[in-house]
């Protein structure tokens, strides 16, 4: 997996790709564009984003709204679920947004999801893992309860493994295939996330599962499927700042932090511009200088 950064300061959204396919497809219609004999993805795409009833999946979702994408919403709570649809069909329309409740750990309701999205929308082009937790606590990992562990080993890295397997079986049966981004996060790179080690565990275990999944689909030569990693930085989500309760923490935040929209804008472009030539997708955010109280009072 190759990485490559445009970014020169202390803050940045960077895309990654574990690459075994390109593509760009088709859409609601099935129809799909041809080139070179070659059938390829191409706008509007057909999104499936996990976590996205609110923080970065949310803002991803209405952003691909934006562009002219259609999208499936998803979240374990169903009454949240049918709200943030009910918000976008107003603004975006009805045929456009759909969504279903599932929790990504458990294989049934993530092939239901998977069968929802085909369904509702003819294919799926683009599978955003975006759900992931911390439990919403922060502390040394002996002090950890044992149901939290469980909770966040098994969205963060036992349901990108489903969602993986289901979207990869059922788009390399698609004519287009289509594309799967993993969302990282803190301790993807391999650094200590002390008081929060086991959600850095995760995220560094992403990497390596974008390695192997690359492997396995050259070795089975399936070559209309890209595997992907997404990275957002740090990102003012409920889950960021349930954290932010000391001086340092609060530092860090006003310093490095970026809204859930601001990313959403700058990852959506780049998602939906996969290079057909490329191995890997890049990006930067440039931010410069700490900004005092900008999300939290110190």
């Amino acid at each position: 997996m190759h990485a490559l950064q445009t970014s020169s300061s202390r803050c940045h959204a960077l895309v990654t790709s574990s690459r075994t396919a390109r593509v760009h497809t088709v859409r609601v219609q099935a129809v799909a564009a041809t080139v070179n004999n070659k059938t390829v993805l191409a706008p509007p795409y057909n999104v499936l984003i996990t976590g996205s009833t609110k923080g970065v999946g949310r803002a991803l979702a209405e952003d691909f709204l934006e562009a002219g994408d259609n999208v499936v919403v998803c979240a374990r709570n169903e009454d949240q679920v049918q709200y943030v649809v009910k918000e976008l069909q107003q603004k975006f329309g009805a045929k456009r947004v759909v969504g279903k409740a599932c929790n990504v750990s458990k294989a049934d309701q993530v092939k239901a999801l998977a069968e929802y999205a085909q369904q509702q929308l003819g294919s799926i082009d683009l599978w955003i893992n975006n759900a992931g937790t911390n439990a919403y606590k922060y502390g040394p990992l002996l002090e950890s309860d044992d149901e939290d562990l469980e909770a966040i080993v098994d969205t963060n890295v036992l349901g990108v493994m489903l969602c993986c397997k289901e979207a990869i079986n059922r788009m390399k049966e698609q004519p287009a295939g289509g594309h799967v981004f993993n969302m990282d996060g803190a301790g993807a790179d391999g650094n200590a996330t002390p008081r929060f080690a086991a959600y850095g565990a995760t995220k560094r275990s992403l990497q390596q599962l974008g390695k192997s999944l690359e492997a396995e689909l050259k070795m089975a030569k399936i070559s209309n499927v890209g595997v992907h990693n997404l990275s957002p930085g740090m990102v003012t989500t409920e889950l960021l700042m349930s954290g932010a309760d000391t001086p340092q923490a609060k530092f860090f935040v006003n310093c490095l932090a970026e809204e859930a929209g601001d990313v959403a804008a700058y990852l959506v472009p780049r998602i939906r511009d996969v290079p057909p030539k490329s191995s890997t997708l890049t990006g930067g955010r440039l931010v410069s200088g700490a900004r005092k109280d900008r999300f939290v009072k110190e």
